[in-house]
């Protein structure tokens, strides 16, 4: 296939702060609910980003990296607590100052700066110490962090391409409050709804802080990582209503679907959404972004509804739902591969929120790498599984596009190796490869390969 992208198209890649910074005492910054979280035994070998990949002190050489990719476009997230380190939510110059130096070296190399404002870094001081207060249960929470958007968008400014409001608004609620895998892991089940309210509420605040402070010509977006499943009908049917349509409909329409509350009845009453709150969640946006990686096949069961409200649940109100093991190959992660979805899931969304740029803000893979050695010493790794999944999931991408839809770029994940949150450093899904213990890195083969892909497939 002869793949030449559109001109303007964004060829990205993607890192989050509390998996690549390390420094988590120094430079001002305070703990997050993921330190917390990590420090208390919640993730694999008892592993912390308290290092991580020490891009705190590494970022010029790890920048480099960027340049020497090719990429055009650059994600990364503002660590909160490195911002607005104390609840008096004074902000820390220091934190600010190596944000923006990003940004400068960024600009400096032709890339463009795209700013996730919110990747789960939550500071431990908005919650208490076993979640079960404060954090996003809160009202609060969603204007102290709009408040902090206005904060970093006063400092940034226009020198940021894209302010990205939350990233995965459905680990930060449903897997952080329904279930136990993230923090802060309370296990509450349909009280997630109410942190999905307070956090789409949070989206809509942090817009307007944004435009108040760096105006008009940064463009603004939200990144979701929709649930895409197949199998029955009303199973793929309700899912998409309780971990999809309840961030995008009031983000993109100023409503939440009717059928939602209908099939949610008895379990939550949804009297936390205040009068004004839905014009405030609707505010206009320049893309959406869509975090891909896999599919779920769900069927009916014969089991009645779980009529309790405490019922542990990354899905509450869908207790009579089964999720069936998927076809492989899989990846690291047990997540199966499956491009076509992808394609799918693009033409979708065009189709149901038209008009509305699209982005793949994340897509990759963890694999197991090993590090060869060869006879002149040069390390390398061989990764072909995910130079294959990069490719088949860009042609997907490139299908849509050919096809109609407007998507304006691609973010493989991730630049390099680093914390995966409750697994620890026990998945690789970087094109580059660190070495925990001396840090060095090492370029994949998938790194030679996204290289010349940007090179080859790019409009001149």
């Amino acid at each position: 296939m002869t793949m030449i992208f559109p001109k303007g198209f964004m060829f990205g890649t993607a890192t989050a702060a509390y998996q690549i910074e390390g420094a988590v005492a120094e430079g001002g910054r305070t703990p997050s609910i993921w330190d917390t979280f990590s420090h208390t035994g919640h993730t694999l070998n008892g592993d912390t980003g308290d290092v991580a990949d020490d891009f705190y002190h590494r970022w010029e050489d790890d920048l480099k990296l960027l340049r020497d990719l090719g990429v055009n476009a650059y994600r990364f997230s503002i660590g909160i607590p490195r911002v607005i380190p104390t609840p008096d939510g004074k902000p820390n110059q220091e934190g600010l100052d190596f944000y923006s130096r990003i940004v400068d070296r960024l600009l400096e190399y032709g890339i463009a700066p795209i700013v996730t404002l919110y990747h789960w870094d939550l500071p431990q001081y908005m919650a208490s110490e076993d979640g079960r207060e404060g954090g996003w249960l809160e009202r609060e929470t969603a204007y102290r962090i709009a408040d902090y958007a206005g904060i970093v968008a006063k400092c940034l400014g226009d020198r940021v391409h894209t302010y990205t409001t939350l990233n995965e608004p459905w680990c930060a609620t449903y897997l952080s409050y329904g279930g136990t895998e993230q923090a802060p892991g309370l296990g509450a089940g349909p009280l997630a709804f109410r942190t999905v309210h307070h956090i789409n509420l949070a989206h809509g605040l942090m817009c307007q802080a944004v435009r108040a402070e760096a105006g008009g010509k940064p463009e603004l977006s939200v990144t979701c990582n929709l649930q895409v499943c197949r199998g029955d009908a009303d199973a793929v049917h309700r899912l998409d209503l309780i971990a999809n349509r309840a961030f995008l409909d009031p983000m993109l329409r100023g409503r939440y679907p009717q059928e939602l509350f209908a099939i949610t009845k008895g379990i939550c009453d949804w009297d936390f959404i205040r009068d004004g709150d839905l014009a405030l969640i609707n505010q206009p946006i320049d893309a959406l972004g869509l975090n891909y990686y896999s599919t779920n096949l769900v069927k009916m069961s014969d089991r009645p509804q779980f009529p309790q409200s405490t019922e542990v649940s990354t899905a509450p109100g869908a207790s009579d739902i089964d999720w069936l093991p998927t076809a492989g190959p899989h990846t690291e992660m047990g997540w199966n591969i499956d491009p076509d979805a992808l394609y799918e899931t693009l033409v979708r969304l065009n189709d149901n929120y038209p008009g509305m740029p699209l982005v793949v803000t994340e897509n990759g893979m963890a694999c197991p790498d090993e590090v060869e050695v060869g006879p002149d010493g040069v390390k390398m790794v061989h990764d072909n599984d995910r130079i294959d999944y990069l490719r088949r999931h860009l042609e997907a991408v490139y299908r849509a596009v050919e096809e109609g839809t407007d998507v304006r770029g691609y973010f493989a994940w991730s630049l390099m190796d680093n914390f995966e949150w409750a697994f620890g450093y026990s998945k690789r899904f970087g094109l580059t490869y660190v070495d925990y213990e001396s840090q060095e890195r090492i370029k994949k083969d998938s790194f030679e390969w996204y290289r010349r892909f940007i090179a080859d497939h790019s409009a001149r």
